[in-house]
């Protein structure tokens, strides 16, 4: 890639809004874009100027006509009212000089001004070239500008919070110090077999392991962040399954906070997979409502069954609604032993119904139900009416406590939401456990540090500090054209 080049793209989605912005970015962005501008003043550094889009007049020969004291057209025609900004070099995203002009969203326009920026010598960029020049120049490093996608990518508020503080460098932040001990620790060992004529003592075994602890410990406590970190950052599925009739459907509605799935007191209504996402604390779920589970009565059933089995499997979370009104059967119990292995919560619902149908004495109102065990098979119970509402916000918190855990507080220190990093972290850890068994085994030092600097490496590559050019277009050709 030539950073030397002028690069232009438009920087909004592709359609028609109110506003359009094209950008420029190279040594030459200045030059490009003025004759193509008619403005009401200088075009200074961090100022905004009002102006006009214009077409310039041509010779016979297709030349453009501009004045010898101005360089630009005098009689040119206007074609847009613009506003147009200048960040100059390093004060700017990608550190070089920026032009960016924000014209009507009108995708007409905003292709002629590319159009006219590359007949002046600008290049069409490439996808996420902008945030790669961004990288190469020192602006940003790999994590970070991997935030810039993924803020880019945002479905819920929560996600761009995350992204938002990897793009400051949380990540990075938390990365500093284990790359800190483990050089250190490669300093002494070199040190100690470089001088070792001039009695520069070489760390013992005992203090190694320690060092060496110190730097897997964190990197451990990292790479166990991803499994929340993906949710954040993917979303998650959650399967609600149960026999028929149990308030699959109305539990379904109830979550999605509208009418979505139909919902009759004729057992098997539901026959297909109905999903919908919604945003749990910031976090995309995707709930899928499904076939009552019993022996079909005819085909569609059995498809539609099949097809609640094969959601279950899939799922990331699953809810198993049991009918609080009636005692467990069989069927009940089957679906409870398949999710016993699985993370999974059993809803008991119609709690309305339990308590109208259990006698009462001595005026006491609580329901009978909430003397039933916490727990069923080993899956945490929570006790809901979704003909009443009762109980939904507590099944949105068990949900929720299910999915991050302790995790969730993680987010002030950074954590892994990318799979390309937990790879490379968890390559880090087995280098360091090769390191661990090599002075078990008293290697000798000079076959240690290739272990260490295998652990290194890995590390390296997340800042993207040594990162080859193929993993660099793996990255960037992922992201939009004009960021």
């Amino acid at each position: 890639m030539n950073l030397d080049d002028t690069i232009v793209a438009i920087s909004t989605p592709p359609g028609r809004g109110g506003i359009g912005v094209v950008r420029l970015a190279g040594p030459q962005a200045r030059q490009i874009a003025l004759p193509m501008l008619r403005l009401k003043h200088e075009l200074d550094p961090g100022r905004a100027v009002f102006g006009e889009l214009v077409e310039p007049e041509r010779d016979r020969m297709g030349a453009e006509l501009r004045s010898a004291q101005t360089g630009q057209n005098p009689l040119s025609t206007r074609i847009d009212e613009v506003v147009v900004t200048f960040f100059q070099k390093p004060h700017s995203y990608t550190t070089d000089d920026i032009v960016e002009i924000s014209a009507h969203g009108s995708p007409v326009v905003l292709r002629h001004i590319v159009e006219l920026a590359m007949e002046r010598g600008a290049r069409l960029a490439e996808p996420g070239e902008f945030t790669m020049r961004a990288f190469l120049n020192g602006r940003l490093d790999l994590a970070q500008a991997e935030a810039v996608r993924d803020l880019i990518e945002s479905q819920t508020l929560y996600q761009a919070k995350v992204a938002a503080q990897q793009l400051e460098g949380a990540l990075s932040r938390r990365l500093q110090p284990i790359k800190q001990k483990l050089v250190e620790l490669i300093a002494l060992l070199e040190a100690g077999i470089d001088f070792a004529e001039d009695d520069v003592s070489v760390l013992p075994a005992e203090q190694i392991q320690r060092r060496i602890a110190a730097v897997r410990g964190p990197l451990q406590e990292l790479a166990g962040s991803f499994a929340y970190g993906k949710m954040v950052h993917e979303g998650l599925t959650l399967a609600i399954v149960g026999r028929p009739n149990v308030g699959k459907s109305s539990l379904f509605n109830r979550l999605v906070e509208r009418e979505r799935a139909i919902v009759t007191a004729t057992p098997g209504t539901t026959r297909d997979l109905v999903s919908e996402t919604v945003a749990l604390e910031g976090i995309p779920v995707k709930l899928v409502d499904t076939a009552g589970i019993r022996r079909a009565l005819d085909e569609a059933e059995s498809i539609g069954i099949r097809k609640s089995m094969e959601a279950l499997a899939d799922a990331d979370l699953v809810l198993v609604v049991l009918d609080a009104s009636q005692a467990q059967n069989s069927e009940d119990q089957e679906l409870l032993a398949q999710v016993a292995s699985r993370r999974g919560i059993a809803v008991e619902n119609k709690v309305d119904l339990a308590a109208s149908r259990e006698p009462r004495t001595d005026g006491a109102t609580a329901l009978a139900v909430d003397r039933r065990p916490s727990a069923v098979n080993g899956l945490p119970v929570v006790r809901t009416s979704a003909l009443t509402g009762a109980g939904i916000p507590e099944l949105r918190a068990e949900i929720l406590r299910q999915v991050s855990g302790e995790q969730g507080a993680q987010i002030e220190s950074g954590f892994l939401t990318n799979a390309r990093h937990r790879g490379l972290v968890e390559n880090a850890l087995q280098a360091l456990d090769a390191a661990s068994a090599a002075v078990t085994q008293s290697v000798p030092h000079e076959m240690l540090l290739l272990d260490l600097y295998n652990a290194l490496r890995p590390l390296d590559e997340i800042t993207g500090a040594t990162t080859t050019d193929d993993i660099l277009g793996l990255i960037f050709s992922t992201f939009c054209i004009g960021k």
